[in-house]
């Protein structure tokens, strides 16, 4: 097979060296991928910039591609999938009115609502009047939301009301860098533990991954704003069997349904992003039409099953068929960052000790660039360290020790990924 693989970050890297592994695959070409990424076996890279859906479908032409896989979500809540299709292409994720349920906040909440889904108590706002006095009214902490897509960086915790205020202002008037909308959503502040539950989604079937569990705050103990993600680490036993089934019955199969009632069916990665109370009731943060990013990175050092299998399973309506194998190895992931991030940071920072190769470690590139074959920084989140152990504190150890080896001046990390699981101290432990 010849495959096209859409993306530049660390998740679409984690996707191209699994998809290398395929015995299915012949070629592999990458738009507009990494240093990293062209690195791996089989891989060729194409760094076109700013493609059109049209240029995708006349590469996939082209090149003879038998399958497309989307990593980031842009292309997803544009359209990608549908135009594909119109065009006989085989490609892989949920087409533009299922993306929605990432692409716009708003509509993610009414799904939730009328499905009767559990989430944060909530309220949407298209002028800042309204949601100022909503503010003024509302307790604190409170958590605000962009509407639209904002790569990580649309969610705010806020304390203070006047913060608040000001913040609903600016979001509505383009002042946040980064992050632009013309509807915002206030919510409840929920308390709990988060983790990701991302599964395999196709009309009425779904086949959950390996349990992973984020670490969205950019400080040590959960501190901080909000990123992308500096961290994770599969498995977790925030999700148990228990646990799994009841978000797949209370959770992902009423959220499929409300969809369908729309005339809307889904296929490809589904992720909800969960707190889970001390009673352990999973509530849904938010929904993501595609893998997570770190979590892939963990996630998929632990397939052992061909990946193809698995997605070319979701297409053709054969869920029900399939079996996954996972390593019993736990795996863990540090992201390294440029000084700075989510907000403004330098680039073009040359990098070293990344060429080292160790035993059970991958390093993922996700900002990254080449020049005379020396690696330097173009991103926020720089490179995904990723190690796999016999449990979650080797796998930890191992994922920092290959950390510290990788320099760069304004190298920033998290010191402290999978801390709470180590060390029990879950609410409910």
């Amino acid at each position: 097979m010849n495959i096209l693989i859409i993306g530049s970050g660390g998740r679409e890297h984690a996707i191209t060296w699994k998809v290398s592994q395929s015995e299915k695959v012949k070629n592999i070409f990458v738009i507009p991928g990494n240093p990293g990424i062209e690195k791996e076996d089989k891989v060729q890279v194409f760094d076109i910039q700013d493609p059109s859906i049209q240029d995708y479908i006349n590469f996939a032409k082209e090149h003879n591609i038998d399958l497309t896989i989307v990593g980031p979500e842009a292309p997803l809540v544009d359209g990608i999938v549908d135009e594909f299709e119109k065009n006989d292409l085989l490609i892989f994720g949920p087409t533009k009115k299922a993306a929605q349920l990432e692409g716009s906040k708003n509509f993610c909440k009414e799904i939730l609502n009328s499905g009767g889904v559990l989430t944060a108590e909530h309220q949407s706002f298209t002028d800042s009047i309204s949601a100022v006095n909503y503010i003024k009214q509302h307790s604190l902490p409170i958590v605000i939301k962009a509407d639209g897509l904002a790569a990580g960086k649309g969610v705010f915790i806020l304390n203070n009301k006047e913060e608040a205020s000001k913040l609903v202002n600016d979001l509505f008037t383009g002042n946040v860098d980064g992050v632009n909308c013309s509807i915002i959503v206030i919510e409840d502040f929920l308390k709990g533990e988060e983790a990701s539950f991302i599964c395999l989604v196709s009309n009425d079937s779904v086949i959950p991954l390996a349990s992973s569990k984020d670490h969205k705050r950019l400080n040590n103990g959960d501190r901080g704003p909000n990123t992308g993600g500096m961290g994770a680490y599969s498995p977790t036993k925030l999700i148990d069997d228990s646990i799994a089934d009841k978000v797949i019955k209370d959770i992902i199969k009423p959220t499929l349904n409300e969809l369908k009632k729309r005339g809307i069916n889904y296929s490809g990665f589904l992720y909800a992003g969960l707190m889970i109370d001390e009673n352990k009731n999973p509530f849904v943060l938010e929904y993501n039409c595609r893998l997570g990013d770190p979590e892939a990175q963990a996630i998929l050092m632990r397939l052992e099953s061909d990946i193809i299998d698995m997605l070319l399973a979701t297409i053709n309506n054969k869920l029900d068929d399939l079996n996954i194998e996972w390593s019993k190895f736990s795996a863990c992931t540090v992201v390294l960052a440029s000084q700075g991030y989510p907000g403004k940071y330098e680039k073009n920072k040359k990098i070293d000790g990344i060429e080292h190769e160790i035993s059970g470690t991958k390093i993922f590139h996700a900002g990254t660039k080449s020049k005379n074959e020396d690696i330097f920084t173009s991103g926020g989140r720089v490179l995904g360290v990723t190690a796999l152990g016999v449990n979650l504190q080797v796998a930890q150890a191992k994922a920092y020790d290959r950390a510290n080896q990788v320099h760069w001046e304004g190298k920033i990390k998290r010191h402290d990924i999978g801390d709470k699981e180590i060390n029990n101290k879950f609410i409910f432990s």
